[in-house]
């Protein structure tokens, strides 16, 4: 369970894609009160910063465009409360590019 705070357009298709499913994984614990990843550290940091979530996937979403993916799944803005900005890490965007080098994928880090 990752967001990774990087410039979508250096993740590869695997991590793109695969943050994307994550987001709304998140999405849904914290607006549909699912239970399941409720209490994951990468979750945790995002209660009361739905207005951040909300942008990083219109960010995710723009990229995901430009690389010819279709997208049908938006999230509802109605519920984009809280701050806007996310400032809280789970790993350092450094720290965050050193675990993308090391998986030897097509990331651009």
């Amino acid at each position: 369970m990752r967001i990774w705070d990087l410039p979508p357009n250096c993740l590869c298709r695997q991590h793109l894609l695969g943050e994307h499913r994550e987001l709304h994984a998140i999405w849904a614990v914290l607006t549909q009160g699912r239970k399941g990843y409720s209490r994951h550290p990468e979750t945790l940091r995002w209660k009361g910063k739905l207005k951040a979530l909300y942008k990083r996937h219109q960010v995710l979403v723009k990229e995901m465009s430009a690389r010819g993916y279709s997208h049908h799944s938006d999230l509802n803005l109605k519920l984009a409360s809280g701050r806007a900005v996310q400032n809280d890490f789970v790993d350092s965007k450094l720290k965050q590019m050193e675990i993308l080098k090391n998986k030897k994928c097509l990331c651009q880090v």
